[in-house]
């Protein structure tokens, strides 16, 4: 396929869109900088396709309100006969982020094409006689009765009338031949948001994007900053990472009591610190489960590790194994045997003789070994040190009274998580030998 000369240099690095630029006029570089083609990430573009909804689902700083608002000048300044809702979480906001913002559509609008704003009325008018109404969210009564034919709504996640503002603009979408909305937000599991992304691939295309995508346009340090403070936790892989995060109703864990039982760093120094293993019943079959785990001296259990691998072949995991007990000075490592026990250890053995292995045999279902780990976490006797987003998924996705519906088949991690606190905390603690970390 030929590019066309404007697609070329979209597509070009920055060496070499600096180097074109430079032979270009004032007046026609000014052009080019204006063009969000050229301009923006691809994740910024408008999918293609024929879609009603577009859901721009992504973390804070990804540059939402920079692509919306571009969506909408595009759609203005090629339709005279535009006429375009403006919807944020209330009217002040939709006033200061959408129109009036560092990224909204007066700021970025080029000098030939600039929008009349009248406050007063709520409306912005294009040149061309294009129209944009602004409306809030928590006056879900303000949506009904005009016509639109496009929208932007803005964080729908954080809506208070999030429901009816949502079902009056989208019954307003009646003007033109292909109405269309974009919903720009971070992520929530509110019921709107959960029902959007399920109908991703019928009328609604979904896109997502990390913080890190926009690191370029960020202050200097903040990716860096935002990551070691909140990288792996609930909050920083939905803010940041831009993930969907649900509570299965019923879970053993909730997202909530994890972060309740998050630290930074273990008082004092471990005790004692196991590896337990959930090994795979197959070659190339599930995940191995590994996680390290140890008693500080105030007696609470720490997570200090998830060294779970996929993908590999008994060796490979039992070198992972070994890895894991060496660097972290275990005492012991604990195995699951149900599959193979004589082949777990001695797999186990070869990859390290000296490893001191205890073979464990399940004679309860894994919900059922999970449930008196669980409520060890409820009374404040485990703790993580850091965030092991793996892990806490499936944790997360184990429900009591049985059944398992977090990611992969099986709750691979989460079971060496319960062998480890199992060993630690609900059987013989055995002679304590402190270790430093």
């Amino acid at each position: 396929m030929q590019l066309s000369d404007r697609e070329w240099l979209a597509r070009a690095d920055a060496a070499q869109q600096g180097a074109m630029l430079k032979l270009l006029t004032q007046g026609a570089a000014e052009r080019i900088a204006a063009d969000w083609d050229f301009v923006a990430r691809p994740g910024q573009r408008a999918p293609a396709g024929d879609w009603r909804i577009w859901l721009m689902m992504a973390g804070r700083g990804f540059g939402k309100t920079r692509a919306g608002a571009e969506w909408v000048r595009g759609i203005a300044e090629a339709d005279p006969t535009a006429r375009i809702a403006l919807v944020g979480a209330s009217l002040g906001e939709a006033r200061a982020v959408m129109v009036e913002g560092e990224s909204g559509l007066l700021s970025i609008a080029p000098h030939w094409a600039r929008p009349a704003y009248a406050p007063a009325l709520r409306r912005l008018t294009w040149p061309n006689g294009a129209v944009a109404m602004l409306f809030g969210a928590a006056d879900p009564e303000g949506l009904r009765g005009p016509q639109f034919s496009h929208g932007w709504a803005d964080e729908i996640a954080k809506w208070a009338g999030g429901e009816a503002a949502w079902h009056n603009l989208m019954m307003g979408l009646r003007l033109g031949r292909d109405p269309r909305v974009l919903a720009t937000t971070t992520p929530r599991p509110v019921p709107l948001v959960r029902r959007l992304v399920a109908r991703d691939g019928d009328d609604v295309v979904v896109t997502r994007g990390r913080t890190a995508d926009n690191e370029a346009n960020l202050a200097p340090g903040f990716v860096a900053a935002m990551t070691a403070g909140y990288g792996g936790t609930r909050l920083g892989r939905q803010e940041l990472d831009g993930e969907l995060i649900e509570e299965v109703e019923g879970a053993l864990w909730t997202r909530a009591l994890i972060e309740q039982c998050r630290v930074v760093h273990v008082p004092g120094a471990l005790t004692r610190v196991v590896v337990a293993v959930d090994p795979p019943a197959s070659v190339g079959g599930d995940a191995c489960g590994i996680v390290v785990a140890g008693v500080g001296g105030d007696g609470r259990a720490y997570v200090i590790a998830d060294a779970s691998v996929a993908g590999v072949r008994p060796e490979g995991w039992a070198r992972a194994v070994a890895a894991a007990a060496m660097v972290h000075g275990a005492d012991r490592v604990v195995a699951e045997a149900n599959n193979g026990g004589a082949m777990v250890e001695s797999v186990l053995r070869a990859a390290e003789e000296t490893l001191p292995v205890k073979l464990v045999h399940a004679s309860r279902g894994k919900v059922a070994r999970a449930e008196p780990v669980a409520a060890l976490y409820e009374a404040g006797r485990v703790a993580h040190r850091g965030a092991f987003p793996g892990l806490e998924d499936e944790m997360c996705g184990l429900l009591a009274g049985g059944g398992y519906v977090g990611p992969g088949r099986s709750p691979d991690r989460a079971d060496a998580l319960v062998w480890a606190m199992s060993e630690l905390m609900l059987g013989k603690m055995g002679e304590a030998r402190v270790r430093g970390m």
